[in-house]
């Protein structure tokens, strides 16, 4: 049985899959969510051993969940499908929820060069960090897609949001539950292909704008 399930949301990624599939643990097993792709991303993630998951729903809350409620592991993890983040650094984050000494692990983002984070997400991603410390008394820095819990416990918190609200979503309630919520430095490196989100103020707008009503609505938003 597979010890670890990593959640990689997945929407035109064929240039990245390779290079995240390698890098995935021996021993995890890569849950691909294919979120509507028309690249074949799906095609090339099974032929690398990967496990597939279609969700046809998009948005990436939609995809997150959908590979939540698939995943088997006692552990799960999630990570982006771009490369921008590695999921090699993730064997740190299982070992802490392993041993107790956290129920939530995130992976504070550290930008690896100039333009890999551009100016307008980044200042997006820190105001939704102070309002989310004003919310829950967590001193975190990051909001980002790279992170590991329980799995069971994960399903218990009844998340909700479908779009880019719900990383927001999973931090709130399982603050409200009173976890231990801990934060880890990984390097964020330059994605491959098109950004979805970030790479664009429309995309970052909408996002903040998911996670601010995740906020205003006490994570209970749909």
């Amino acid at each position: 049985m597979n010890t670890v399930d990593v959640v990689l949301p997945c929407l035109d990624e064929a240039e990245a899959l390779p290079w995240v599939l390698a890098r995935i643990p021996a021993g995890w097993r890569a849950l691909v969510v294919d979120n509507g792709s028309i690249d074949g991303s799906a095609d090339i993630a099974r032929t690398l051993g990967a496990t597939v998951v279609h969700e046809p729903r998009r948005g990436f809350g939609a995809a997150c969940h959908a590979g939540l409620t698939a995943a088997t592991a006692d552990v799960v993890c999630f990570c982006d499908c771009d490369a921008s983040l590695d999921p090699a650094l993730l064997v740190p984050f299982v070992r802490e929820v392993r041993e107790g000494a956290a129920d939530l692990v995130l992976g504070r983002r550290r930008p690896s060069g100039r333009g890999t984070w551009p100016a307008h997400a980044r200042a997006g991603n820190l105001a939704l960090a102070r309002l989310l410390r004003r919310r829950t008394g967590l001193r975190l820095h990051d909001l980002g897609p790279l992170r590991a819990a329980r799995r069971e416990p994960l399903l218990a918190l009844g998340l909700t949001d479908r779009r880019s609200g719900y990383p927001l979503q999973m931090v709130v309630r399982a603050a409200d539950a009173g976890w231990r919520i801990t934060e880890r430095d990984v390097p964020y490196l330059p994605r491959a292909g098109a950004s979805k989100v970030t790479g664009t103020w429309r995309g970052t707008w909408q996002a903040v704008r998911d996670m601010s009503r995740v906020l205003a609505d006490g994570g209970t938003v749909r």
